[in-house]
């Protein structure tokens, strides 16, 4: 099953633009465990999507902007102080009531965001590189116009949005999103596999979501 449509499923409607409307009940859990601030870093997100779903991708005050610019304002902590494990990756929800999260946190929030908001899943990919800079793994979201364009990169590290040419920091390993896994050594090669079936982390946070979200 397709990501958009599982998380269509989590929500109160079907249709996408009711996508954006989280429940009341989910968000009283939310204000009953996690407190205020926790509630209305959840409320501030569902306003974001409301407010970008007539938005341009590209154009003017792109959509794409406004999700790198609201997530990347989360703190970054490590998956082994902040859930006590090596490699968490959590629901756009877990991340914003713990108000904290790493680079696979931001970039899933990010891809949940812009898919509901309107942004086909084949235009999105979340991107595993190395950070030559601090030598070590590191993951974006990466925005393809069409599916020949150069990609732009959505980041926590370098929070500009830049070409991939222009982040000669960042050395792709592999892609993924609802539907597929590409190798960037094989020149983006698209592979005969399902990502939810290849990555647990993947499927899990789709399993949290309509868990959480259907509350």
């Amino acid at each position: 099953m397709r990501l958009l449509s599982l998380f269509l499923l989590s929500m109160t409607c079907g249709l996408a633009q009711a996508a954006v409307d989280i429940s009341d009940s989910l968000l009283d859990s939310i204000d009953q465990r996690y407190g205020r601030d926790a509630h209305n870093r959840v409320v501030d997100w569902q306003r974001l999507m409301k407010g970008i779903l007539a938005k341009p991708e590209l154009q003017d005050q792109p959509k794409i902007t406004d999700a790198n610019d609201f997530f990347n304002r989360v703190k970054w902590i490590s998956d082994q102080d902040h859930w006590g494990q090596e490699d968490y990756w959590a629901t756009p929800v877990e991340t914003l009531v713990t108000n904290g999260g790493d680079c696979e946190d931001f970039s899933i929030a990010k891809y949940f965001t812009l898919n509901t908001t309107g942004i086909d899943s084949e235009k999105l990919r979340i991107t595993y590189v190395k950070a030559l800079d601090y030598n070590q793994a590191h993951m974006v979201l990466a925005y393809y116009s069409s599916p020949d364009a150069e990609p732009l990169i959505l980041d926590n590290i370098n929070k500009t949005i830049l070409p991939a040419s222009q982040r000669k920091d960042l050395l792709p390993i592999y892609s993924f999103n609802g539907e597929s896994l590409w190798l960037a050594k094989a020149r983006g090669r698209k592979l005969n596999a399902n990502s939810q079936a290849s990555l647990p982390q993947w499927r899990g946070v789709n399993e949290r979501m309509l868990q959480e979200l259907q509350q």
